[in-house]
Order: structure tokens, then sequence, then C-alpha cells
């Protein structure tokens, strides 16, 4: 009769939340979407994109010119002989300076400048995997909870019953104490997990909110993202291996270390030439009269040749040159991790499958366990410890299921990961993809700041 009435009690709750709160449900979709417009960490990395967007344009700087203007004046005064004479000056012009060569030197400061802008941005597109994957961790770390609270709060209400039941069947002489100390044991450990599963609730709703920003409401699995993910293993490592963002990082890295290796070379062995101007106008003469007004114009160049730096140059050479080669050992490192990581997740949703096939046939063995047991005890041919062993064993393979399903989706999500596929433009989230693409464009304009100032 109470597992009749408990069923019935479930059913019911199940009934009123599709008819309420299942219309509103928290989709994974949507906590995706809000932890994208909440992420500090991937705000942070968008503003590093820019920030090192800016050193394209210092970079570029070495190749154009310099104009300045001046204005100066003085004004003195000097005592001789008992007399008092004064003079005044002012002088005003403009000053032009540009290297002419610098054995490429600049072109090769211009593409580190963009290599490093370019690892920049893959890193947004790692921290957004990252992001994703903790989000997703939080949520099934939140709904798995929930469904373990119910689990043993309704763990708790069998235990009750079964302490009630056997303290009514001693006091009509069918049962013995030992039933009764069995019964009431068990329901301290039922109460125990239960507080333990209401701790751990707590901090992983704690978690959810401060990666989405957001209080977890009723949480829903239901996703077609698992569409995105290949027929087959090989067809998985191979789509990792061509656009996972840690892959693509690594080769912008190898383009960064041969761009400081060619920075280094052109400073060590090559000369630079630059070429100087001024033009402007002075007045000179005492204070109080007419002056003598006048024009100077003047240009120069200066070549350089390097002989010797006492060493520093030839180790900032070998030390270019360690870089690139570890550069491409990193790569080759990339990609093996990358590989490890599509293997591991694979194998992992494989397992959680055969875990949710066995913990449900196991769920449905000790359903039919329990009920066998309960009706054995009550004809005398079992014991209250029969039937609470029974009730453990069903709370055991419920657990089971839980955690495997909730295994599953975590799973699907970290192949994702990494294949390089949990972005919000793979999954088709209705969110501004965060970019430091059209930053970048917008500050190669170089002339930008001469134009401010015309203007």
């Amino acid at each position: 009769m109470y597992r009749g009435v408990l069923k019935a009690s479930a059913l019911a709750m199940m009934l009123a939340w599709s008819a309420t709160g299942g219309a509103h449900a928290q989709s994974i979709t949507q906590a995706l979407t809000a932890a994208y417009d909440h992420a500090p960490d991937l705000q942070s990395a968008l503003l590093a994109a820019k920030a090192q967007s800016e050193g394209i344009v210092q970079a570029k700087a070495g190749a154009l010119p310099t104009i300045g203007a001046q204005i100066a004046g003085t004004n003195g005064t000097s005592l001789v002989g008992g007399n008092w004479n004064g003079s005044s000056s002012l002088t005003a012009g403009l000053s032009y300076n540009q290297t002419i060569f610098d054995n490429n030197s600049t072109a090769a400061q211009v593409e580190l400048a963009r290599a490093q802008a370019e690892v920049a941005e893959y890193q947004i597109r790692s921290t957004e995997q990252e992001v994703f994957y903790n989000v997703i961790q939080a949520y099934m770390a939140v709904l798995s909870g929930r469904e373990l609270l119910s689990l043993r709060q309704d763990n708790v209400t069998f235990f009750q019953a079964q302490f009630q039941s056997a303290n009514d069947r001693l006091e009509v002489g069918e049962g013995t104490r030992i039933d009764v100390a069995q019964a009431q044991a068990r329901l301290a450990q039922g109460q125990a997990g239960l507080q333990a599963a209401s701790g751990t609730l707590q901090s992983s709703e704690a978690t959810f909110q401060r990666l989405v920003g957001q209080r977890p409401q009723n949480l829903s699995t239901s996703h077609a993202y698992a569409n995105l993910i290949p027929r087959s293993i090989d067809a998985a490592i191979s789509e990792a291996e061509m656009g996972h963002p840690a892959i693509l990082l690594s080769k912008a890295g190898i383009r960064a270390a041969q761009a400081g290796s060619d920075v280094a070379d052109a400073s060590y062995f090559g000369a630079t030439a630059s070429v100087t101007g001024q033009v402007g106008s002075s007045w000179t003469g005492p204070s109080g009269a007419p002056g003598r007004d006048g024009i100077s114009a003047s240009m120069g160049f200066n070549i350089t040749v390097p002989i010797y730096s006492g060493g520093r140059m030839g180790s900032a050479v070998r030390q270019a040159n360690l870089n690139q080669i570890k550069s491409e050992v990193d790569a080759m490192s990339a990609y093996d991790q990358i590989r490890e990581a599509v293997i591991a997740a694979w194998t992992g949703i494989q397992s959680a499958d055969a875990q949710i096939s066995a913990a449900q046939a196991a769920v449905s063995a000790s359903n039919t366990a329990l009920d066998g047991v309960i009706q054995e005890r009550d004809l005398g041919a079992a014991t209250t410890l029969d039937v609470l062993n029974a009730q453990a064993d069903l709370i055991s393979a419920r657990e089971t299921l839980i955690n495997a399903s909730s295994n599953k989706t975590i799973a699907t999500f970290a192949l994702l990961s990494a294949m390089g596929r949990l972005t919000a433009q793979d999954l088709g989230l209705a969110v501004e993809v965060k970019t430091a693409v059209p930053y970048t464009q917008a500050v190669e304009d170089v002339w930008q700041e001469l134009r401010t100032v015309a203007e």
C-alpha cells in the first residue's frame, strides 16, 4: 500500500511540474547563452586580444615617419658696466624623421605582432570552450543533485514507514526489538545521506550561479547538440586536428616564433639607415627693440652598422631559434593531447551508455526484488533486515542510473570540446560572437592618428 501511494504521489508531482514549471524549463542552450554574456574569463580574453592587436600598430610605426612641431622662447637680462641689457628669442619649426632601411626588421616585427594577435584570438575560442564545459558540468551537477536529493528523500520516507511498521508489529507481538533497531539505524543513515545530498546540491547551485550569472531554475537536459558528433572516432579526430582552437593556437605560435627569429636576425646582422629634416623660423633681438627674423632648414642622414654588442645580440638570436624549435614541439604535443581527449570522450560516451543499460536493468530487478521481499516479510518468510537491504539495493541502482545519465551528457559535451566545436558559433547560440578581429582591422589604420590631429 505504501509503495502504491508513493508512486501515485510521484506521478502527481511530475504531472504538476509538466503543467507549470516544465513549460519554463531552463534548457542547456539557455544556460550556455547566459554564461556567454556573463563569463568574466571570456570578457578578459577578449580584452587581452584587443590589447594584443595594438602591437601591430606599434610595429608598423617603425617604417613610418615621425613628425613633430616645436616652439621655444627665451628672455634674458644681464648687468654689464652698470647697465642692464635684455635679449629675447623665439623659434618655431617642424621636424621629420624616418627609417628608410632596417634590414626588414620592421616587417618581421609586424609579422610577429600579427601572429601574437592571432594567438590571442584563438585564446578567446579556447576560453570559450572552457567556460562552456564548466557550465555543462555545473548544470548536470545541479540536475543530478536535485534528482539524488529527491531520491534520498523518498528513501527516508520509506525507512520511516518501515520503522513505524516495525514498532507496530512489535506492539502486536509479530516483530522483535532487533527489527526496530535495524529500521531505526537505516533511518538514521538515510537522514545523513539526505543531509549530504542537500549540502552538495547547495554548493552545485552556487557554482552554477557563478558561471551562468543566474540561479538554476527548472533544468532540462533536452538538446540537439549530439547531432554535431560524427559517426566514427576517426572522423572526430580528423575534425579536431583541423579546427580545434588549441591546434590553431599552436600553429599561430609557430608563426610568432619564426617571426621572432627573423626580428633577432635582422637586428643582429643588418644595418639601418634613416633620414631627418627640420625647418623653422626664429626671431632674436634686444628686449623692447626690433629684432632679426630668420628661416632655417636642414636635412641629414644616419647609417648604423652593428659590429659588436657584447654578445647580447648573438644570445638573442640563439634564444629566438630555441623558442622556434620549442613552438614546433609544443604543436606536436597539442596534436597528441587533442587526439587523446577525443578518444577519451568517445569511450566515455560508450561507457556511459553501457552503465545506463546496466543501471536500468538493475533498477527493474531491484524493484521486483523489493516487492517480493516485502510480500515475504508480510507472510513471515523474510525479515525486516531483508526488506531494508532490498531497499538499499534499489536506491543504489537508481543513484547509479542518475550518475550514468549525467555522465553521458557530460561526455557528449566533452567530445564536442575535444573536437573544438564547443563554441557559440558551432552550437548556434543566439549571441554576438566575441572576437577581436573587427577591432584589429580598425586599429591597423596607422594614419588615423595623423588625421585626428589634422581635424
